[in-house]
């Protein structure tokens, strides 16, 4: 930083200019369509989200910026070097001007694009954007070397998050990998139906609930997450004496256990807090028999493999995959000694907070990363204007 700060006080003192992305860049889309994507093909290709297809063919052989025309506006930029292929609906921007490095414009675009193309919505939401729309963008124009140490600085943040993420990814394979491995059992562990281990096993209500404006959360499937918790971020609401009006058995206790049974089926949620919520009849709710099952064995067991290969085989139905309570009751998990099913729930309770604990675990490193890559982004790549 010091660097950085002995180099605006040498260079630019003043100020920097800015100019139109139009007088510096060439911006246009591409011609590809889906049809072209090639899962065997030796080139990026660019379309209108996050991910990368693979193409045979390649449009372009440059560096580059490329955004999506329409979906996530704002949200997806890709740096690109060498050769690829490019979505009919997906935008470059290929700096034609040597005073302008184009990793530097990506930095600035990735801070300020978003909050430029919103000012111009006539709406709350952009779904699309035209060239002219990007080429009024304005962007500034420090020295080269001051360009290079901001570039050097953020390359740092991001290599190092994506060293952390790298190593959540490998965490989860091998937290994955033991999970498997320990509840695996020789034929000396009994198979045991979930209903043999449940004091109930039932789902949400089958009937449409009252909604309102506050009161207690109703969650959709839609509210589980892959990550196995509950988003209470964008629920509605049913009143308190709806609530207190349903069976016990579909009141959510410390220690129950979600799981989702139809589309996005097979996703478990161990509760543990004493929050009140509803749901609908497309999530189950297991409560453990203390006497057979430690609630959190019973709750690593849905994720193994094997429990996964049985979802697999009773889920029924074409449009939308169901597993029905009567086949949840009789599907089986492997059933070892209570003392033996603590020291499992130990391991695996280890593994899960590095994983997925958001306040000591990687997931709580990575978000500490990722604000401060944000806040010195935003803080090296704000400039005052040359005065005229």
């Amino acid at each position: 930083m010091s660097e950085l700060s002995r180099l605006i006080k040498e260079k630019c003192p003043a100020g920097v200019d800015f100019v139109l992305l139009k007088t510096i860049a060439e911006i246009g889309t591409g011609s590809s369509d889906r049809i072209n994507q090639d899962e065997n093909g030796a080139y990026p290709f660019y379309v209108r989200s996050q991910t990368v297809l693979k193409s045979s063919r390649y449009l372009f052989d440059e560096e580059a910026i490329v955004i999506p025309g329409e979906g996530s506006i704002g949200d997806i930029f890709h740096f690109v070097v060498g050769k690829y292929d490019l979505h009919q609906r997906a935008y470059r921007i290929h700096f034609i001007d040597n005073r302008v490095i184009t990793k530097f414009a990506y930095y600035y675009l990735l801070a300020n694009f978003k909050n430029f193309i919103m000012m111009k919505a006539v709406s709350a939401t952009v779904t699309s954007i035209r060239k002219p729309m990007i080429e009024d963008f304005h962007i500034p124009i420090p020295p080269l070397s001051i360009q290079r140490e901001i570039i050097r600085i953020l390359d740092n943040f991001t290599e190092l998050t994506a060293e952390l993420t790298a190593e959540l990814t490998a965490r989860k394979k091998q937290h994955e990998y033991y999970r498997n491995l320990l509840l695996s059992y020789d034929d000396d562990v009994p198979m045991v139906k979930l209903s043999h281990c449940c004091v109930s096993i039932s789902d949400g209500d089958h009937q449409a609930p009252p909604k309102t404006d506050n009161g207690i959360p109703f969650i959709t499937i839609s509210n589980v997450s892959n990550s196995n918790r509950i988003e209470f971020t964008d629920t509605k609401y049913v009143p308190e004496t709806y609530y207190s009006r349903l069976d016990d058995k579909r009141k959510a206790q410390v220690n129950d256990i979600l799981y989702t049974v139809v589309g996005s089926y097979g996703i478990p949620v161990f509760i543990d807090s004493e929050m009140k919520f509803v749901f609908q009849r497309h999530i189950a709710i297991l409560r453990p028999d203390f006497r057979v099952v430690n609630p959190k064995y019973l709750y690593h067991s849905l994720q193994s493999f094997h429990f996964m290969k049985q979802a697999d085989v009773m889920a029924v139905g074409a449009a939308q995959r169901t597993i029905t309570l009567s086949a949840l009751n009789n599907m089986k998990i492997p059933l070892p000694s209570l003392d033996k099913q603590v020291r499992i729930v130990d391991i695996l309770d280890r593994f899960d907070a590095l994983i997925t604990d958001i306040k000591h675990g990687l997931p709580a490193e990575i978000a500490t990363r990722q604000k401060q890559y944000e806040y010195y982004r935003d803080k090296l790549l704000t400039f005052r204007t040359l005065s005229a």
